[in-house]
């Protein structure tokens, strides 16, 4: 006699289906697009969970670059001077301060600038 393990599988495909709830026509109704739809959808999902950091990053980058070039400095001159002067900000909070405290943010433009200049001797 031939064994379906017909309850684990109707599980399985019921608990796929279901997964897909708020997905349009036949992909939120048969298990088998139901499936494929899924699939997709979460390799989207991982390869997107890794993209946004990148964006952030980008994003932090260029809000720190439009600031300090308003200082008449660049984004890579001003990473460089932070880092001799031993300025351990991550981009995040740079890019935050930039946006919101522009006095602060000119004060770590004078430390970077200092820092250049002890590099430089």
């Amino acid at each position: 006699m031939r064994v379906t393990n017909a309850p684990a599988s109707r599980q399985r495909r019921k608990k796929m289906v279901h997964a897909a709830k708020g997905f349009r026509m036949r992909r939120s109704k048969l298990y088998r697009y139901a499936k494929d739809a899924l699939d997709h959808g979460r390799q989207y999902a991982y390869r997107d969970r890794r993209a946004r950091k990148r964006r952030f990053r980008q994003f932090w980058q260029t809000r720190i670059n439009a600031a300090t070039r308003d200082a008449g400095l660049t984004y890579s001159r001003f990473m460089e001077g932070l880092k001799a002067a031993n300025v351990n900000l991550d981009r995040k909070v740079l890019a935050d301060i930039a946006a919101r405290d522009p006095a602060a943010f000119n004060e770590l433009i004078k430390t970077a600038q200092d820092g250049l200049k002890s590099k430089a001797n």
